[in-house]
């Protein structure tokens, strides 16, 4: 075995030991405990862009196109099998990225607010980068829960009424979604007799047609545990709150908390009921498609409808859920593969806006968007009261400023309006979703293809509404000018997150390459296969299993 199938276990093992470690050292020397998160976040993160490189490597049409580690040399399918590919290495690039974001805003205060801060960031990780390498069900559920555990930690983090009340809600929800997961599984185990993704996906064609209902019942509740994360209507109720209530770096980590739903939706989608799996080919596409536009119609309701600017972002998120869940539920190649540029440029861009919100609140008087919505009623009368909050930081000259546009370029990023990423990405989506080259006219485009390419054209509308709107408020027509006091490693991480996205521009061509090769090995299950069954029954055995 060659030294690059070891680096899988890098992204799973490093955040398990810097978090172990964490623990033993004492609560209060906040700043080595800083140094050592930090530290592991950045060299895993230059871990990821490796494995992205060695995933990319791998040429098109080559028997196996991703890369397996069976944990203790155990021949699959009854290994801890880890597999990386090109969706796998991109999630892990995006985690990486807006985790070291998130980290260096946090520096400022945020992981001084309460105990364990580090330890439980670095779990989370760690149960993230599990989830986007493991090859089998079960394991999934396991790393699936040493994330929730640790986001529960999380989201409580920093106290208050709204946060504890909110994180209740947070993980009553996701329980329930647990004992979901498990239910879905068993049932899987109990049809298939195993749990192994790739041998699941030679096993599911052969199933006998009286348990067939079995395992579409055990797949259609696993389906549901990924959706309630995902945020798919009407699963979504409790994200808006629960990402508002959560601190600042916290909610923009959250954001790939969502994006693990998604993953995992995409993956079992086309590995077991691709174009592979016989009489089970398409199954849940529907209820993809048609739950994903519901999301975004509800969640363009919300985004008009959202006052604080934290729940505009929230919304925001599940916008980005629905379209590409909907973009998954089309099942087509080139859908995807713009499906996965928006899926990196919408995380960047509302991880950024969480921690932009924080800093942008400073300018404003405690209230005032309700001042703002009942002005008429208060007139020239009303009178802001004194911030009697901390202050962080020393005025940064031309603060204001630099906020504002910051919040001008989420919101064309947001709103997918050009030079930025979100314009390519949604131009890609739609461009795809029509495809007037391949169906001749525009007659033979279905009537669902129309209403999608309608609702995520109103959706970027209703953003750049809700944006403007909340920017006039706040940078034009203030109740009361209030110089922010900000602290450079807190905007630091947001222009880094929106330089990422104007480079997504300029890169574009680069990464839709690497997203079309993405969809074509995600459409072409055998390729997978054959990458996590050949190290057992060799090229030849494992190519013709993978046929």
């Amino acid at each position: 075995m060659d030294w690059s199938r070891h680096l899988l276990i890098v992204p799973i093992l490093l955040p398990l030991v810097t978090g172990a470690a964490l623990l033993l050292i004492d609560e209060l020397r906040h700043s080595l405990k800083a140094l050592i998160n930090l530290a592991s976040t950045l060299m895993l993160l230059v871990v990821a862009l490796v494995l992205m490189r060695i995933a990319d490597g791998v040429p098109d049409g080559s028997e196996a196109l991703s890369l397996s580690y069976a944990m203790g040399n155990w021949p699959a399918p009854f290994a801890i099998v880890l597999v990386l590919d090109r969706l796998a290495a991109l999630m892990l690039v995006l985690a990486a990225v807006v985790a070291a974001a998130a980290l260096v805003f946090s520096l400022a205060r945020w992981h001084r607010a309460g105990p364990h801060f580090h330890t439980l960031f670095q779990f989370l990780l760690m149960g993230l980068g599990g989830a986007f390498l493991t090859g089998d069900l079960f394991n999934l559920f396991v790393f699936f829960e040493v994330t929730l555990a640790a986001s529960y930690g999380l989201l409580l983090h920093g106290s208050g009424a709204f946060r504890v009340r909110s994180g209740l809600h947070y993980i009553a929800i996701n329980l329930a979604a647990s004992l979901l997961f498990l239910v879905g599984v068993s049932l899987i185990y109990g049809v298939a007799g195993t749990l192994n993704m790739a041998d699941l996906a030679v096993r599911l064609p052969e199933v006998a047609p009286q348990d067939r209902m079995l395992l579409q019942a055990g797949a259609a509740i696993l389906g549901v545990a990924f959706l309630v994360k995902a945020g798919m209507w009407p699963l979504c109720f409790w994200l808006p709150s629960a990402y508002m209530a959560a601190s600042a770096p916290v909610a923009a980590v959250f954001v790939l908390l969502t994006k693990v739903g998604v993953y995992v939706l995409l993956r079992l989608t086309l590995l077991l009921f691709g174009s592979a799996a016989g009489e089970l080919t398409g199954f849940g596409g529907m209820v993809l498609l048609w739950g994903g536009m519901a999301t975004v119609a509800f969640a363009t309701a919300g985004v008009l409808a959202s006052q604080a600017m934290g729940r505009l972002a929230g919304y925001s998120v599940l916008i980005s859920s629905g379209t590409f869940l909907a973009a998954v539920g089309m099942g087509d190649t080139a859908v995807v593969s713009g499906a996965l540029f928006y899926l990196v440029s919408s995380t960047l861009t509302t991880a950024a806006l969480f921690m932009l919100i924080e800093l942008v609140e400073r300018a404003r008087e405690p209230g005032a968007d309700l001042l703002t919505v009942t002005m008429e009623a208060y007139g020239d009368e009303v009178d802001a009261e004194e911030d009697d909050e901390e202050e962080v930081g020393v005025i940064m000259p031309g603060a204001l400023a630099v906020l504002g546009v910051c919040f001008g370029c989420l919101a064309l990023l947001l709103a997918g309006l050009p030079p930025l990423s979100g314009f390519i990405a949604k131009f890609a989506l739609l461009t795809a979703m029509m495809n007037l080259d391949g169906l001749g006219s525009p007659t033979d485009i279905p009537a669902r293809t129309w209403v999608l390419v309608a609702l995520i054209i109103l959706s970027g509308l209703a953003a750049l509404v809700a944006m403007m709107r909340t920017g006039i408020r706040t940078f034009w027509a203030p109740l009361e000018v209030i110089v922010p006091r900000v602290l450079v490693v807190e905007v630091a991480p947001v222009m880094l997150l929106i330089g990422l996205c104007l480079a997504l521009t300029v890169q574009g061509g680069p990464m839709i390459r690497y997203t079309e090769a993405a969809a074509r090995s995600l459409h072409a299950p055998a390729s997978y296969i054959g990458g996590v069954l050949q190290p057992v029954a060799g090229p030849a055995e494992a190519g013709a299993v993978a046929r």
